[in-house]
């Protein structure tokens, strides 16, 4: 959508998700966690930031994350392979679980720190946050870990066409600003809608990159 990505990596990127994309396995504890991928990436957000459907938009499927209308569904570490194996795609819990036991929580935010930092071929974490909303406290937190975990991470604003045109600039160069500085942060900010098809090239561009 917003046109940042040279038209060969859209077509490698097209390319990279035109074949099988399957759920490998959920992880609920490290030990868990399956040997290393070429390239493996994740995705998080707030909950019902529209994660599972621009997952399922990434993949070209309808259903292979699940959508809920109830905040925290997704309870593990969902891993998804792409590319005839050579791409992992990581769904992490939605983050701001108002429904959780707070010991629940706390084991599943231990369980993401220690990903985080203890994955080697783990070369982004794609961070959605709700185009309308922008970035919230909660959100800043998960980008603190981030940086604390010295993960490259990429913004990628969401659910784009409740917007008007204007507002999506705005809200794209407010994220930008809010970002610069912030050491682990990739400086690109994609704007995305899974209900238009917006951006999705250039999110599987990116990944393209990252593979290359």
């Amino acid at each position: 959508m917003n046109g940042t990505c040279d038209d060969g990596l859209i077509e490698t990127g097209r390319i990279l998700f035109a074949g099988p994309v399957e759920f490998l396995k959920g992880v609920a504890h490290i030990d868990q966690l399956p040997p290393a991928f070429e390239l493996e990436v994740a995705f998080a957000g707030r909950s019902n930031v529209g994660k599972s459907s621009l997952f399922n938009a990434l993949t070209g499927r309808k259903e292979l994350a699940r959508t809920s209308g109830t905040p925290g569904r997704t309870r593990e570490l969902n891993y998804f392979i792409a590319a005839g194996g050579r791409i992992a795609l990581v769904d992490m819990p939605g983050y701001g679980y108002a429904r959780a036991e707070r010991k629940l929580v706390k084991a599943w935010q231990a369980i993401i720190m220690a990903y985080l930092k203890g994955r080697p071929n783990l070369r982004r974490v794609f961070v959605l946050i709700d185009a309308r909303h922008g970035i919230k406290p909660i959100d800043t937190e998960t980008l603190e870990q981030l940086d604390e975990a010295a993960v490259s991470y990429q913004i990628v604003l969401t659910k784009a066409d409740k917007l008007k045109p204007a507002e999506r600039e705005a809200i794209v160069a407010k994220t930008e600003t809010l970002i610069a500085r912030r050491p682990a942060a990739f400086p690109r900010v994609l704007i995305t809608s899974a209900a238009k098809g917006w951006g999705i090239d250039e999110l599987r561009a990116e990944i393209a990159a990252l593979l290359a």
